[in-house]
């Protein structure tokens, strides 16, 4: 299973940025989604989706931003938009295979997202 990770970088406060992470190496998977590390914290679960569509947020992410899956090109994208400072951190893309999946069975590599003026 493999996760390549493209997007990220420094935008301003209130600006927008685009995430997309597409998955190889797998014949189906449960779910795909976003974790992201800021410095000095755990990682957290920022959203997820499913192939047919069906999204999940957690409270960071409602309303801000906005998951979408390609099935053809087995890619998930993560539009951000409304960031604020406390966006900043290391997002990664993760794969559930299973729905018994308690933890993700890969990662992306991270790429850095930067909230700054």
């Amino acid at each position: 299973v493999q996760l390549v990770e493209s997007g990220g970088g420094l935008v301003q406060p209130g600006g927008s940025l685009g995430l997309s992470c597409t998955v190889s190496g797998v014949f189906g998977f449960y779910c795909m989604g976003w974790y992201r590390q800021a410095p000095g914290k755990q990682r957290d679960l920022v959203a997820w989706i499913t192939p047919i569509g069906s999204t999940n947020y957690t409270d960071s992410a409602k309303g801000r931003f906005t998951l979408s899956i390609d099935n053809v090109r087995d890619t998930v994208s993560l539009q951000m938009n409304s960031l604020k400072p406390e966006d900043t951190a290391v997002y990664y893309c993760f794969v559930n295979l299973d729905i018994s999946s308690t933890q993700p069975d890969a990662w992306g590599q991270g790429t850095q997202v930067t909230v700054s003026s």
